[in-house]
């Protein structure tokens, strides 16, 4: 509508933190009282990167680091990414909500006493500067939204510079259907379109090498896209 607001300038930070520390630190907190859909989305997670056959692995990268970003309580490092290279990987965790933190701490003591997890970041993605060429792959799941426009591309920029030669950005979020970004008035979040998401992407400079839709998730949830991406 003319004159009207985009969606993702209503997106407000402190909102957004204040909704998420009022949220139990559990997996069906975490999932928005879907808890039951978390091992087909990690089942999804795991296929999906299998097919990106990321080069390099074991030859070029002993223990390569991976990035979750807005983690959580540590439920996709636990399920899935630590698990990667048959193990072999070292997880950094970024989670701005500081009770999340905490409890990915305990979630998470067993891989991070075999060096499975390495650093928490207690910080905002729109605040994240990850480490030149230091991941073998960035992790964005459901967190995406609470980022302006402007401030996505330029955390995409940030994690493209973050990445080994090879590595890969992933982003997985619920999608909304065309024609319009949807605003969440709840958690001060927007649930992006596919072209939206694409646009942006391109916009930082790198292009969807692998794109794929979520399989079994409960009819009335949003569409749930995953996307690998690496630099032009």
């Amino acid at each position: 509508m003319a004159g009207q607001a985009p969606p993702d300038a209503l997106i407000d930070a402190q909102k957004s933190l204040e909704y998420w520390n009022s949220v139990d630190a559990t997996p069906n907190g975490m999932l928005g009282g879907f808890g039951s859909v978390s091992r087909v989305d990690l089942v999804g997670s795991r296929v999906f990167i299998a097919k990106l056959k990321l080069p390099g692995t074991p030859a070029t990268l002993a223990k390569p680091r991976v990035a979750d970003c807005g983690a959580g309580i540590g439920r996709i490092t636990k399920g899935f990414l630590s698990k990667l290279n048959s193990g072999r990987v070292c997880v950094d965790i970024v989670e701005p909500v500081k009770k999340f933190t905490d409890q990915a701490s305990v979630n998470l003591k067993e891989e991070i006493d075999d060096g499975r997890v390495g650093e928490i970041y207690n910080v905002g993605l729109e605040n994240w500067i990850p480490e030149e060429g230091a991941y073998w792959v960035i992790w964005n799941q459901w967190c995406l939204g609470h980022l302006q426009d402007q401030q996505l591309v330029d955390y995409l920029e940030r994690c493209k510079v973050g990445i080994v030669p090879g590595g890969v950005i992933v982003i997985k979020e619920n999608i909304a259907p065309d024609p319009d970004d949807i605003y969440d008035e709840a958690d001060s979040s927007v649930m992006r379109t596919d072209p939206k998401l694409r646009t942006l992407i391109k916009q930082a400079g790198l292009w969807v090498v692998r794109t794929e839709v979520q399989r079994g998730l409960p009819k009335q949830l949003y569409q749930v896209r995953s996307y690998a991406l690496k630099p032009f």
